[in-house]
């Protein structure tokens, strides 16, 4: 197969390309697919040639986005529909990443794909903006929510934690916001899993979510980080109120995803996100 990754070089993208041993993978860099410019996409596309897409690009500043919301409207949803209509035009499937920001974080059980979406910063709502052109493009399309991605590259929330217990002695860590970790490694496995099934996607077209088993809190997150890194001397993690961390976008209190529609459809079950995340630590 010849597939077309656009983000190659993100987290789920660097991840993803492993996983494709023994077929043809086209990662365009930034300059050859800009995911802020229509016709840059286009032409990647049409260049590449693609048997399926994957796209795990994103504009994830999810502050940033507060300010910049025209770029990653941009990015995060006229990108996906050009994709999609490209995709539909040369009869392949899409496959796409979103996120649990879709949901506003008031619910107590973990989302299904058919909760109601109400996004409550400006990120969500262009993750959201994207769902809907693919799914209004008429492409063969699997779109696949998931939550908190970190890796042993890039910027996240896992590599910021192990820097700053090596400099701080004392943490301070939101507690009052709950939702599952993940590990861009076990996300790419599934997706590439998915998007190698090839003609079989047109009859699970679809949003699904994609998360490891299990929910903690973002203090709970990093408790097990440090917990898990061979220190001397390991901070104190306190727990903390999200009032007492302002950020420019509101975050979501609850965004636990049920995966049951997905394990039913594909038989993929990530493993517990405490498993990945020590998995992860041990291969760095």
């Amino acid at each position: 197969m010849r597939i077309l990754l656009t983000g190659g070089s993100g987290q789920i993208g660097r991840e993803l390309q492993p996983f494709f041993a023994g077929h043809t993978v086209i990662a365009p860099s930034h300059a050859e697919c800009d995911l802020s410019d229509p016709d840059s996409v286009r032409n990647a596309i049409r260049n590449a040639l693609p048997d399926v897409i994957v796209n795990p690009g994103a504009y994830t500043a999810v502050d940033k986005a507060e300010q910049e919301t025209d770029l990653a409207h941009a990015i995060n949803a006229i990108a996906p529909g050009v994709l999609a209509d490209e995709a539909k035009r040369r009869a392949i499937p899409l496959i796409h990443f979103s996120t649990d920001y879709v949901f506003d974080g008031n619910g107590t059980a973990p989302y299904r794909e058919n909760h109601p979406v109400a996004p409550v910063n400006a990120y969500g709502r262009t993750k959201l903006d994207g769902e809907r052109a693919i799914e209004a493009s008429g492409c063969a399309f699997v779109i696949l929510r998931t939550a908190w991605v970190y890796a042993r590259h890039g910027k996240n929330f896992l590599l910021t934690v192990e820097r700053l217990a090596r400099e701080r002695p004392r943490l301070t860590i939101v507690a009052d916001q709950r939702g599952t970790p993940n590990w861009a490694r076990d996300l790419a496995r599934a997706a590439a899993t998915i998007a190698l099934r090839g003609d079989e996607l047109s009859e699970h077209c679809g949003i699904y979510h994609l998360s490891s088993r299990g929910e903690t809190t973002w203090h709970g997150f990093a408790k097990a980080i440090v917990d898990g890194m061979p220190l001397p001397n390991p901070p104190e993690v306190v727990a903390i109120a999200t009032s007492d961390f302002p950020t420019p976008a509101k975050r979501p209190a609850y965004s636990v995803l049920s995966t049951e529609k997905l394990e039913r459809t594909f038989g993929i079950v990530l493993p517990h996100w405490s498993d990945s995340l020590s998995a992860c630590q041990a291969s760095g």
